[in-house]
């Protein structure tokens, strides 16, 4: 074995033994540490200001160098702005309400139609019959009436007989020139008229009846044959075809889906921390998915919120005279609320306390850290919009998320044009 690469290796060993573990013994003795007697005499003697410059010195070391932003709020147009869609003022799937078969030409859908205007006829069948039938029962019910009173007047007209007679008889009993069974006779007869009395008027009360019935029979065949021809409710498109020629119409079985787009409305929801700004009658806009803007103004505003997502509903009035926005297109909905002052700031300057509030942290008098929760009014490309600053504040954007409140720090400022 050869000593000299092994001197070596304990030589380089040696030295970086020295500069890892023993760099300051190292240092101190190639500087040659040892006072001068002018340096002695300094440290023996130190002036009063000495300890408070080197706690000041040492203070600046500590403080952590942060960037703030100096912030003037200025007033914004705070509008409610949501997503949407748009929705058809009125739609309606039109139903057939009797059964029969179509004999009309369909409308193809597409098609502009107005209010009444005929979208299914379905064949009568035996309808005209029936009525027929019912309009007979209705005058044989009226003929029965007149006959009916005639046995009831003529029932009085024998009551009041039997009553004159038990009467006579009566008081001839009383004189003794009249049997007692001639008075329970002319008692009967009293009683048996008006049982006749009551079976005339039970008569009358049927005819009444058989009148109503026959009423009402009339009443149901001639709805059933107005029922024949579905018209449309209201004017607007034709989503779908109608029903075609031959086909068979139940009850319930659709004819035509009819929408009404003039106005249209734009639907968008409105979360629980916003919906006391949303006013009805309030000015909006929306920019649909095609970049069109339109106006209208806010027609309706839930007072019950859904149980799932916790907003209300918001409902947007728009002219549409040439139909050109269509039902279900996507919204961005910008509602008009009243303005307030606000600070832009970068969405970065944003952080939460402990508490888990949201807020922005800021520099207070001799240069300490506040905190100061805020509320996001706007948020935009290239910043938010945020309250609660007040009218000046000066915010830390560079360095917030490593202090805390209460900490001393070092600020280098900048101006909101920077």
């Amino acid at each position: 074995m050869r000593p000299i690469p092994f001197l070596t290796a304990l030589l380089v060993t040696a030295t970086l033994f020295l500069l890892v573990f023993k760099r300051d013994a190292l240092l101190a003795f190639a500087r040659d540490t040892a006072p001068t007697a002018s340096e002695a005499t300094a440290e023996t003697a130190p002036t009063e200001a000495a300890p408070q410059a080197v706690a000041a010195g040492e203070e600046e070391r500590k403080a952590m160098r942060v960037v703030v932003l100096r912030s003037v709020a200025r007033t914004i147009d705070s509008a409610v702005v949501l997503r949407g869609e748009t929705r058809a003022a009125r739609q309606v799937e039109v139903q057939a309400e009797i059964t029969g078969a179509v004999f009309s030409e369909p409308r193809r859908k597409g098609t502009f139609v107005a209010a009444g205007d005929v979208l299914c006829k379905l064949d009568p069948g035996t309808r005209q019959a029936t009525l027929a039938q019912a309009r007979a029962a209705l005058a044989e019910a009226r003929a029965y009436v007149p006959e009916a009173q005639a046995r009831q007047e003529e029932a009085h007209a024998v009551l009041d007989e039997a009553q004159i007679n038990y009467t006579a008889a009566e008081k001839l009993s009383q004189g003794g020139f009249t049997a007692q069974t001639t008075l329970l006779a002319r008692a009967a007869a009293v009683r048996s008229a008006e049982a006749a009395i009551a079976s005339a008027e039970a008569g009358v009360e049927a005819a009444q009846a058989g009148i109503e019935a026959a009423q009402s029979a009339v009443a149901a065949a001639e709805r059933e044959i107005t029922q024949l021809t579905i018209t449309a409710p209201f004017a607007g498109l034709l989503e779908s075809d109608a029903a075609e020629l031959g086909s068979l119409m139940q009850p319930g079985s659709p004819c035509a889906q009819v929408i009404q787009l003039d106005p249209i409305k734009v639907v968008g929801y409105v979360p629980e921390t916003e919906v006391a700004r949303v006013t009805l009658s309030a000015p909006a806009q929306a920019v649909l998915a095609t970049g069109e803007e339109i106006r209208g103004a806010v027609s309706f505003l839930s007072r019950s919120a859904d149980q799932t997502t916790r907003t209300f509903e918001v409902e947007i009035t728009v002219p549409n005279p040439d139909l050109s926005i269509r039902d279900g297109q996507t919204a961005s909905i910008a509602i008009a609320a009243e303005g307030a002052t606000a600070h832009k700031l970068p969405q970065s300057a944003l952080t939460l306390n402990n508490e888990g509030r949201l807020g922005v942290r800021v520099v207070e008098p001799d240069n300490l850290v506040g905190f100061r929760p805020v509320e996001v009014l706007r948020d935009e490309a290239d910043g938010v919009w945020v309250g609660g600053l007040g009218e000046r504040a000066d915010v830390i954007v560079v360095g917030q998320d490593f202090v805390t409140a209460g900490v001393a720090v070092i600020p280098s400022y900048r101006e909101v044009s920077q």
